[in-house]
This record gives structure tokens, C-alpha cells and sequence, in this order.
């Protein structure tokens, strides 16, 4: 079975990617940027060069859908480059396609706030898709790059998915009727998303879950569940949000940036000063089985496990990373 990561963040060691790899996992969509600039995100993507060398032995980079294929077939994770903001291609629509060469394959138009695209799920207002996000919105078409709206408003997601001549993706969020939490999405969004082609990665970071730490893995598949009825089972996958090997001074960097001179706590609470727990089910990525068996014991098929677990992302990409058109 072919196992696909939506979105993880993790501080890599060789010790992680043997339990992703021993995990089954085929492909991973890793966090290049938060906040940075575009030097800061180079730099970022150089270290990446080095783990590549490094670990030559686990990982191996994914430009194209059949890379996916090769990294399992060789035993290794493939990583797929992407950003959770805007902020690496600055005010300069030219680093869409930079960036793309350099094997970015997905980006987010917002981070939580208001960016030069669009607006984040954590402001009051939501005016929707800027005229430089119009432009974004385009040239990542032309390009190959997947526009990411995970952390953003609704009315900027649905804008974008109005927008785009292909279809999106909200790689690591769940419906909003599982759990309110501000960065949940709304079934008219689901139902948007779905309309266009798009695909859902559910989360499992706490905050996102019913319960938090303490949801279920049967409340999670029974989740994923009534997100199929809703989108199609072939719109839906896995975006486990995964963080891991992280001090608390990273989950601020990833909440505050630069753009406060507090602390923006975001989810959860101030007094927590800790990462949220995992569900001791999902506690790392060799625990994907877990899902996958859950998702036979709710009712899926094997045919319906394998689409979730990473047939549905493949095929996604397969249709996403090639160029479009357009000069």
C-alpha cells in the first residue's frame, strides 16, 4: 500500500527517516518555510541538499508524480518541497517560477495572518484574493506549483479555488463540523473543493481533532468518513501535520514569526508552553497502520484504504506537477 504525507514539519535525523521509511511511507510533503524570506528559504532548501547527501541511503527528492513511485521502489522517502506562506517569494512574481525549478512543488497563499495573496484564518476581515494574489494564483498554474489554502479564510479559499484553472488543495486541515477550530474548513468549502477537483488532507495536530490529544482513532476514520460523503472518497487524503524534534521556542517561531514582538498563541492555550500531544495512536510516522486499519474497521474497502492512505495524492499529483498552459 502506498502511503502519502500531506504535510509534516519535523527537525530530520537519521533516526526519524528510518521509522518514515520503516513506516511505509512512499512520500512526505515537508515544510521548507514558515515566515522566511527568500535568502532564509535558499538556505533552507541548501540544508535540504545536504540531508539529500547525507542520507542518500532514505530520502530522495519528488519533482514529478513518478518520483513517488521510484522513492518506494528504491526503499526510500520522496520529499516534495513546499511553503506554508508567501513569504519566500517576497513582492516578485519572477521567484514563482525560481522557486519551481528548485523543486518547490506546493505553496500556501497565507500563514494564519494577512499576506501580499491572500487573507489567513485568523483575521477578523477577509476582503479575499489580492491582485498580486491573481497574479500568483496564474503563474503557479503555468508552472506546476499546487496553491495550498490551509491556513486561510474562507472567503480567500473559495476565491482561489474560483481562480485557478487547476484544481487546489488544502493539504492539512479537517471539517469544521468535526471540530471548530479556525483553521477547519467549512462543508462549503469541502463542497467547493471537491466541485473543482481539489483534495483535503485531514490533520491530525490536536488542535484540529474533536477531543484533541484524546480523539479516538475510530472518531478520526469516522471523520474521514463523512468527508468522503460529502467530497467523493477521491478527494480526500492524509495531511497528518505531523511535528516532531522541536523545542517550544519553534512552535512560537511558527505562531509569531517576526510580525509581533509578543507571543501569538494561536491554538491552544498560553499556559501550555509545551507541543500538544499526539493520540498515543498516532504518536509517529510508523503508526500509519493504525489508520489504515481503522479505516477497514469503520467500513472502507481495501481498494478505498489505498486511496486515502496515497492513491488519491499520487493520482493528484500526476495531474498537478506538469506545467500548464500558458506563455
Amino acid at each position: 500500500m502506498m502511503i502519502v504525507d500531506g504535510l509534516q514539519y519535523v527537525n530530520w535525523n537519521r533516526a526519524l527517516l528510518e521509522e518514515a521509511r520503516d513506516g511505509g511511507v512512499n512520500a512526505i510533503h515537508v515544510t521548507i518555510a514558515y515566515w522566511e524570506n527568500t535568502r532564509e528559504t535558499l538556505a533552507n532548501i541548501g540544508d535540504w541538499h545536504r540531508l539529500f547527501r547525507e542520507y542518500n541511503d532514505l530520502i530522495t527528492p519528488v519533482r514529478t508524480a513518478s518520483d513517488v513511485v521510484d522513492a518506494g521502489r528504491q526503499n526510500k522517502v520522496g520529499i516534495i518541497f513546499g511553503f506554508q506562506n508567501c513569504s519566500p517569494i517576497e513582492d516578485d512574481l519572477r521567484l514563482v517560477q525560481v522557486f519551481h525549478e528548485l523543486g518547490v512543488r506546493i505553496m500556501q497563499l497565507s500563514y494564519n495572518n494577512q499576506s501580499l495573496l491572500a487573507t489567513g484564518c485568523y483575521e477578523s476581515d477577509d476582503p479575499g484574493i489580492t491582485r498580486f494574489g491573481k497574479e500568483v494564483i496564474r503563474e503557479m498554474n503555468r508552472v506546476g506549483m499546487l496553491i495550498d489554502m490551509s491556513h486561510s479564510a474562507e472567503r480567500s479559499t473559495l476565491e482561489a479555488i474560483d481562480l485557478s484553472e487547476r484544481p487546489i488543495v488544502i493539504t492539512h486541515a479537517n471539517p469544521s463540523f468535526f471540530h471548530d477550530a479556525l483553521r477547519n474548513k467549512s462543508t462549503t468549502v469541502l463542497e467547493a473543493l471537491a466541485g473543482s477537483g481539489g483534495m483535503l488532507g485531514v490533520s491530525l495536530y490536536p488542535f484540529h481533532l474533536k477531543n484533541g490529544s484524546d480523539c479516538t482513532l475510530q472518531e478520526f476514520c469516522e471523520m474521514i468518513a463523512a468527508t468522503a460523503e460529502i467530497m467523493g472518497i477521491e478527494r480526500v487524503g492524509i495531511g497528518s501535520d505531523l511535528c516532531q524534534n522541536w523545542g517550544y521556542s519553534t512552535l512560537e517561531w511558527m505562531r509569531s514569526g517576526r510580525w509581533t514582538a509578543g507571543v501569538d498563541y494561536g491554538e491552544g492555550t498560553a499556559a501550555s508552553k509545551e507541543w500538544p500531544a499526539q493520540p498515543e495512536w498516532f504518536a509517529n510516522s510508523s503508526h500509519f497502520g493504525n489508520i489504515a486499519a481503522g479505516l477497514s474497521d469503520v467500513g472502507f474497502d481495501d481498494a478505498d484504504v489505498a486511496r486515502i492512505m496515497g492513491d488519491n495524492w499520487l493520482a493528484f499529483f500526476e495531474q498537478s506537477f506538469a506545467p500548464g498552459s500558458g506563455p
